[in-house]
This record gives structure tokens, sequence and C-alpha cells, in this order.
């Protein structure tokens, strides 16, 4: 069964590559939800007075992959403890999100948010959001790690976390998945 799902966990250039490359998943687009603006730009967004959230939409075949997996690749991405910052990338458009279709989707989400706060000992500011418009980012931002592997950011950021994710994730991956790890020379 297809479902979809909207994740926000910090910038959507390295959320993207990671979600596209698990085993069930079919489709990864960024994108913006949550805010009131009307086809929103990112720069509008990076100014925050959207409301908007960076988000990534995720759709995935759920006899593949379970929702709990999903949830357990989203809060390995990013610190959930953290109220709008992710690393250096500091502003409500970095929030931790997720936008849930369905019931269960969210009772999951609490659940897994509960079992977080107590492994970590403090709160996890993790927003549940129902979902509602989904609004597609600018062109440029699909598939930015892939179309922008020596970019000071790729290299910087995306590049680590991406090794980080596929060893502790190697189960999960497509097995023809393309997670372009190369060091720029």
């Amino acid at each position: 069964m297809t479902a979809a799902v909207l994740f926000g966990a910090g910038s959507f250039w390295y959320v993207e590559p990671v979600f596209g490359a698990l085993r069930g998943v079919g489709y990864v687009q960024p994108g913006y939800s949550g805010g009131k603006t009307h086809y929103p730009t990112y720069q509008q967004v990076q100014r925050q007075n959207t409301g908007h959230i960076q988000v990534v939409q995720v759709r995935y075949d759920s006899s593949q992959v379970s929702f709990e997996s999903l949830l357990e690749v989203f809060f390995s991405l990013h610190d959930a403890a953290s109220l709008n910052r992710q690393g250096s990338d500091v502003g409500s458009q970095y929030a931790s999100a997720i936008f849930y279709t369905t019931p269960q989707q969210l009772q999951s989400a609490q659940a897994y948010i509960e079992r977080l706060q107590v492994k970590l000992k403090q709160a996890v500011v993790t927003r549940l959001i129902p979902a509602s418009v989904f609004w597609p980012a600018e062109r440029e931002h699909s598939n930015y790690y892939l179309r922008n592997l020596c970019a000071p950011y790729s290299l910087a950021v995306i590049q680590p976390k991406l090794r980080e994710f596929a060893k502790s994730y190697k189960t999960l991956l497509k097995t023809k998945t393309r997670l372009d790890l190369r060091r720029a020379t």
C-alpha cells in the first residue's frame, strides 16, 4: 500500500538523498509546508515570514518499509531536542516536524517520541502536524546533492551525514542506490 508523509528535519538538501536511498521509498520531493504563504519561494521561507518549514514529501510502500523504520531514520538525521536549529542551520524553517497523513502515523510518531524522550532524558520538540498543503521547492533544490557533489555544503554537511547513515542503516538501503560519497580531489 502506498502512503505519504512530510518530514521536516532541517535542510531538505541532506534529508532528500537519505530517504530516496531507502528500500520501499518510491518518491521524495523537497518543499515547504505548515505556513500561510501560497507558492512560497526558498528566499521567502529563509526570511522566516511565511510560517513554512523545509520538508521532504516521502511516498513509500508500507509493505516494503514500515513507518516505524521511516521514523527511526528521520530521528537519526537531526537533533529533535533542538528548537528551530539543526547544526549551523538556524530558524523556524528548520523546525523538527512530522506532517502526518493518517491517524496511525500520528499514533506511531507519538509513541516513538515518548520512547525517545525517555532514552534522551530530555524533551523532544518535534511538532506533529496534520498534513495539509505541500508546496514543492524550486527545481534547483530537487536532487541538490547529486547535482552538487563538490559544493561546500555537500562536502561539509551532506557527505558526512550520508556516510554515517549508510553505515548504520545498510539493511534499509535499496540494492542499487546511489549515495555518492566520493571525496573531492
